[in-house]
């Protein structure tokens, strides 16, 4: 059925290559040309872009009275064994030696000396069924041996109503004053036996207008052709496409659906009443994703139409994010031969959907092995070729074929056509040979006359009073409708071009064509840009490559109320939809297989869950996937997501990973349990030095208090109420200005207590050496030198908090990388070598008091606190020290705990080391701390 991509390049090649006379002359008419430059001389653009749909002629013609073409008496329908014909309009039938068992079908239409004429290749008569199989030409099936299968002899019905439908649309167009006024149609009808010759020989004879084939000759006086209709059969639609497109001949086809044909610089007067099969293919895998199915089976015809429609499906289907299970093909010349390989393949693929591209007989074909190899549970998703045919309604094949789902031809109305055909009977239409073999094989029974007596009757004998309309097929229906378009849109270029006004025209410098005269490729033009209304409501144009607007029924087999199975309109794909919304199902309507109500699944892996996501296998197709969950902070809210999606910043995953919630806010507060143990542990902390400062104060002038220096104890006293006060600043929402004074001040306030530690200490060391004779420690031991010193060792750790503050300013910060789903408001230091070094100072204060006080802590004093001060500095570091670990591994509000708990720690080292020991004296052992006590140690030591 391959087409070759290069047309012939004048009839004479075509009349060679098929072994017919191409020398004949039957006339000496204007001699047809093919030559390019010469079809398009009067024309500025044979051919032109199509822009869009055309706007539809304005009417308002007067309606004038149409004169009626009448059949010459002596015409009559002809019958003979080997060739049969229909004609009107006086013709007489085509020399049978020529074409042989050929139907013709041929449209004419005369006004005055004015004929125009259309016409129709089809094939409706007789064709070989195999044991009630789709019918098929005889001359097709010769040479294939089917040893398994009987044929008969059958009428073909379908093709007899499509030619009604063409009968019908001229018969309806003539008897309308508003369109093509004053102009009568005819037709003529040749059979092509879907083969290329009887294609080829017929659209020869149609241009040559004689009984004999007469290439680029025209003989038939006062009758050009205005239009060809057909072929149904995609491969000598092409034939015929290729011949005729040499001369812009238009011609219009009901049922080639093949891509190829849309190819203008091969087919530049081709058009069709039914769309693409490329626009069927996208519907297809708008379908499968319609219903969500990823992991679909294709079985597809070895032909044209099977293997154009897998490669257009196929990536359809891959384009939509979906993937091919398998594709394979079926022998067409012999279906029963792959069969088992087939099913084997559906049955090991794991698909539950497979798309079959085929027709009805290789369906069945495939269908009857499947059900012998137990292939079921599968969802069958068919093509027009085979989704309405009443082959589908075996009873053998009720269990699989229920639930299958196909796009059909589109449905519309022909207004009386019913009627039409329900008027037909053979005691009405005697020149109509056709009738009594429609009747015979539409009621089964058979005529009886003198040639075929009762005794030869193996059915029952026709009476003609059978009701012919009960037992009309509807998808017949759908494709007599696309010849019916067909020859109203031909009709439609007539009466446009008819209806042209000079100096308007669209040829060279505003002609028009001459109705009664006109080139072919003038009417190509008019059908190129034709635009109307049918009488259901639809409209009907061509776009650029020749195809109509695309429009498909979608139906579903299934057993109706009668216990029969049919087909049932559930849904339709149009692309032209006005709302844009191109596929519309009805979902309730669909009987799935096993009669489940359920839409069936089919992927090659398990839905991921939202929460997950598709991981790809690698070797694998990408509908073959594995799920994973999803990271930390990322959710997916849909099935089988591709990947996950990150929460905002102030929003984490819940635990299903499924949403984004709105994070927890941590900070050390006072409202918890550990922030307001560690509040009010500081508060009472700070009550010690102010009572220890009222003890001394109370007990000024006792010996161990003038001892220890009572000024230097209240300034160390103080800086340790600082630091348990200090604490607080650590307890609450970190505020911006909370962050720029805690660090420093507890930096501060610590500086200040370990300097008046350092400066008792050197004070004791000072005033024992400065005792010795000729010491030079005499000048330091007035009363200003401690707080020198004090001033001293402060200022430093100043100077380091003040660059901390200018150059590194610590700031309130959200901290949301830490602890998941928690926002940590914390206050950010800004230099971690700032705050470093702070620490690093009073650790280096604090290690020379205890040096210091470790050197002074056997020096003769009754009072001597020195090996106190050596206690109290060692704790001090040892919780400074551990505080360094503890901290940084500490996480959101116990980093601050920490250092909190280190701050009170610290400071109650110091209390506990230095002052508890002299209160202890002071209120609980008076009699040490009395002057006849301390007087006695001196002598005791001197």
């Amino acid at each position: 059925m391959a087409s070759s991509a290069k047309s012939p390049q004048s009839v004479l090649e075509w009349c060679k290559s098929l072994g017919l006379n191409s020398n004949k002359n039957c006339c000496k008419e204007k001699k047809l040309s093919d030559s390019e430059d010469e079809v398009g001389a009067d024309l500025e653009d044979p051919n032109p872009p199509y822009t869009g749909a055309p706007q539809l002629p304005a009417a308002g013609h007067s309606p004038v009275t149409k004169i009626q073409f009448e059949v010459m008496p002596e015409t009559k329908l002809k019958y003979t064994a080997s060739c049969e014909s229909l004609n009107s309009a006086g013709r007489n039938p085509p020399l049978c030696d020529v074409f042989e068992a050929a139907q013709l079908v041929e449209v004419l239409a005369q006004v005055g000396e004015n004929l125009r004429q259309l016409a129709y290749n089809g094939n409706y008569k007789r064709l070989k069924t195999f044991s009630g199989v789709e019918p098929t030409p005889k001359r097709v099936c010769e040479g294939l041996h089917w040893t398994s299968l009987s044929y008969t002899e059958r009428f073909a019905t379908d093709y007899y109503q499509n030619m009604r439908a063409l009968i019908f649309a001229v018969e309806e167009i003539n008897s309308d004053p508003e369109l093509l006024p004053n102009i009568t149609l005819g037709y003529q009808v040749f059979d092509t036996c879907f083969t290329l010759r009887k294609a080829a020989q017929g659209t020869l004879s149609v241009l040559s207008g004689g009984e004999e084939i007469t290439p680029n000759y025209h003989c038939l006086k006062g009758a050009p052709l205005a239009g060809i209709i057909g072929d149904s059969w995609t491969t000598t639609s092409i034939l015929m496409a290729q011949i005729l497109g040499l001369y812009r001949y238009p011609q219009i086809s009901y049922f080639a659906t093949n891509p190829i044909l849309s190819d203008r610089n091969l087919f530049p007067s081709f058009f069709r009443t039914i769309p693409s099969d490329e626009f069927q293919m996208k519907g297809l895998a708008q379908l499968i994703s319609y219903f969500g199915w990823t992991w679909v089976g294709l079985l597809a015809n070895d032909n044209d139409y099977g293997q154009y429609g897998l490669q257009i499906l196929t990536q359809e289907i891959i384009n939509a994010g979906a993937c091919v299970a398998f594709a394979e093909n079926i022998l067409t010349g012999q279906p029963n031969r792959n069969a088992p390989h087939l099913a084997q393949v559906v049955k090991m693929s794991g698909a539950k959907v497979v798309v079959m591209i085929t027709s009805d007989f290789y369906f069945v074909t495939i269908m009857e092995e499947m059900l012998r190899q137990n292939v079921t549970g599968i969802t069958w998703i068919v093509s027009e070729a085979l989704s309405t045919s009443n082959l589908l309604s075996k009873e053998s094949l009720k269990t699989i074929v229920s639930g299958i789902i196909g796009f059909a031809i589109h449905r519309g109305k022909m207004p009386t056509f019913t009627e039409h055909l329900n008027s037909l009977s053979p005691s009405k239409n005697l020149n109509d040979l056709f009738v009594s073999e429609y009747w015979e094989q539409i009621y089964s029974c058979k005529w009886v006359n003198k040639d075929n007596g009762t005794e030869n009757i193996t059915m029952g004998a026709c009476t003609g009073n059978e009701n012919l309309g009960s037992l009309l097929l509807e998808e017949y229906h759908r494709l007599s409708l696309n010849v019916y378009t067909a020859v109203y849109a031909l009709a439609w270029a007539l009466h446009n071009l008819q209806n042209c006004s000079p100096g308007n025209g669209p040829f060279q410098h505003g002609n028009c064509a001459n109705i009664s005269s006109f080139h072919p490729w003038q009417l190509l033009h008019y059908v190129n840009n034709v635009n109307f209304m049918t009488k259901d409501g639809s409209q009907v144009f061509f776009d650029a490559r020749g195809n109509p607007p695309p429009i498909y029924d979608i139906v579903s087999w299934r057993v109706s109320s009668k216990g029969i199975l049919e087909p049932a309109t559930v849904g339709i794909y149009d692309l032209n939809s006005p709302d844009g919304k191109t596929l519309n199902i009805d979902i309730a309507g669909i009987t799935w297989n096993n009669n489940d109500t359920q839409v069936p699944v089919s992927k090659c892996s398990p839905s991921c869950t939202p929460g997950s996501r598709k991981v790809i296998v690698p070797g694998k197709p990408p509908c073959c996937y594995e799920c994973a969950r999803c990271p930390q902070g990322q959710i997916s809210n849909q099935t089988d997501a591709v990947e996950c999606h990150p929460c905002s910043w102030d929003t984490w995953p819940n635990l299903q990973r499924t949403k984004c919630i709105t994070r927890t806010t941590e900070f050390l507060s006072y409202e918890s349990m550990l922030g307001s143990s560690l509040a009010a542990i500081a508060i009472l902390s700070s009550m010690v030095p102010l009572i220890i400062a009222g003890v001394f104060k109370y007990y000024k002038q006792t010996p161990i208090v003038r001892a220890n220096n009572y000024s230097l104890s209240c300034l160390l006293l103080l800086s340790l109420l600082l630091c348990f006060l200090c604490s607080l600043g650590f307890i609450g929402y970190p505020q911006s200005e909370m962050c720029l004074l805690r660090q420093v001040a507890f930096g501060m306030v610590f500086a200040l207590c370990i300097s008046c530690v350092l400066s008792k200490t050197v004070i004791v060391v000072i005033a024992f050496n400065a005792t010795k004779p000729g010491s030079r420690l005499r000048t330091w031991t007035g009363v200003k030198v401690p707080y020198f010193l004090i001033l001293c060792c402060a200022l430093i750790q100043l100077s380091i908090c003040v660059m901390w503050l200018i150059f590194f300013k610590p700031s309130h910060e959200l901290d949301t990388d830490t602890k998941p789903g928690v926002i940590i408001v914390n206050c950010n230091e800004g230099s971690p070598t700032a705050f470093w070094c702070m620490l690093g100072y009073l650790g280096l204060l604090a290690k020379i008091s205890f040096i210091v006080a470790f050197l002074a802590r056997r020096l003769p004093d009754s009072f001597n606190e020195a090996k106190f001060i050596t206690f109290s500095m060692l704790a001090f570091l040892s919780v400074w020290v551990s505080f360094i670990p503890a901290y940084l591994s500490a996480r959101g509000m116990y980093t601050v705990a920490m250092e909190v708990f280190a701050i009170l720690s610290s400071s109650w080292a110091l209390v506990v080391c230095i002052f508890v020991p002299k209160c202890f004296i002071i209120l609980f052992r008076p009699n040490v701390n009395s002057r006849e006590n301390l007087m006695a140690k001196r002598r005791t030591t001197n």
